[in-house]
């Protein structure tokens, strides 16, 4: 399996893992203005996270396309949104869950750039062999972290609703 097809399919989990975020918000007549903060929040959130699914998935058609120039386009559409996330106000019940979210995003940003490091530097002509697998490892630990972080994340947010 060549690395743009392992790493295509590392962020094709990625992509799909975002689509696990939705909101988290039950239906109730008598909401309170805490659980109407929270379930504006959360839907802010779930917008945001559709954004980032869509820069993703472009960001894998390039990868697809072995095209490094909209690789790195299509990345910095999805740190647009991760940007957008980390700037969002959470409600105070939900302070704990935006920082989940953020460190999550974080990490796929993280493995995102580490990853076209790598496309990058194969396609130079002086890569070292010897480094693709550790690289390929740590691009993965990145993407496992971020998907962890959020899926914690909904975790947290589901019982705070």
């Amino acid at each position: 399996m060549s690395i743009s097809t392992k790493l295509a399919a590392i962020i094709c989990a990625a992509v799909l893992s975002c689509g696990l975020l939705a909101g988290c918000a039950g239906q109730g007549n008598t909401a309170t203005q805490e659980q109407k903060d929270n379930r504006a929040y959360m839907s802010q959130v779930n917008e945001l996270m559709v954004e980032l699914d869509e820069g993703l998935d472009s960001f894998v058609a390039a990868v697809s396309r072995n095209d490094i120039v909209n690789m790195r386009l299509q990345a910095e559409n999805a740190y647009q949104s991760i940007d957008k996330l980390a700037k969002l106000e959470a409600p105070e019940a939900l302070a704990d869950v935006q920082k989940q979210y953020v460190d999550g995003t974080e990490k796929l940003r993280e493995a995102l750039d580490a990853y076209i490091a790598l496309y990058s530097d194969m396609n130079s002509g002086s890569f070292d062999q010897s480094t693709y697998d550790k690289r390929v490892a740590d691009v993965q630990k990145l993407y496992d972290e971020g998907v962890a972080a959020l899926e914690e994340a909904d975790k947290t947010a589901s019982g705070k609703e």
